[in-house]
């Protein structure tokens, strides 16, 4: 069963743990192997290199344990980055985080869920968070106080790239705004010399 869920391919059928029931057992069956515990989560939106290193980076902190990812429902997203967001569903980006070697279970943060409710389930050795999710003192000083309950630790992580998928979105929207309006004003002068 180890081979199936961590051996090579995105195994999306075992690395995909919906239930968070099923999510814990799993997790405990790493523990009693003596496999630390590293969480983290995210939109995943537009995957991106900061992406690939961020979980790279989770992975080397799990020391030879496990990898598990939260991320975001489709409603969380909409609700924290607006209606026009995600660009990728949350199936396809589940999918895609599946196939990132540093990965080993991944689950969907719900909308509706408690706050901090993963955590509390999953209740990691180490939880792994960026800088701009926790950027007052205060509320990484609750969380860091919330994780030393269970015995976790909290390590922040800086931007792993320049780039981000909002940085990403924004350009896009920029150049096609441009072309449509150099495009406007080849129509209009059209319109004019006739």
């Amino acid at each position: 069963m180890q081979q199936d869920v961590f051996g090579p391919g995105s195994n999306l059928q075992r690395r995909f743990i919906a239930d968070y029931g099923q999510l814990v057992q799993q997790i405990r069956a790493c523990r009693e192997l003596g496999m630390k515990i590293v969480l983290t989560s995210g939109t995943f939106d537009i995957l991106h290199v900061g992406h690939e290193r961020y979980l790279e980076k989770g992975k080397e902190l799990a020391d030879g344990g496990i990898l598990v990812v939260g991320v975001d429902s489709d409603a969380k997203v909409k609700q924290r980055k607006g209606p026009d967001r995600p660009i990728v569903s949350e199936s396809e980006r589940v999918e895609v985080v599946c196939h990132q070697r540093h990965v080993d279970l991944v689950t969907i943060k719900p909308v509706d869920a408690p706050h901090w409710d993963l955590i509390g389930r999953v209740q990691p050795d180490i939880l792994l968070v960026t800088e701009e999710e926790y950027d007052t003192p205060e509320s990484l000083e609750r969380l860091r106080a919330f994780c030393a309950e269970f015995g976790g630790v909290v390590h922040v992580l800086p931007p792993q790239a320049t780039t981000s998928t909002t940085a990403r979105i924004r350009l896009l929207v920029l150049g096609m705004k441009q072309k449509v309006k150099e495009r406007l004003q080849e129509v209009i002068q059209w319109i004019d010399e006739l």
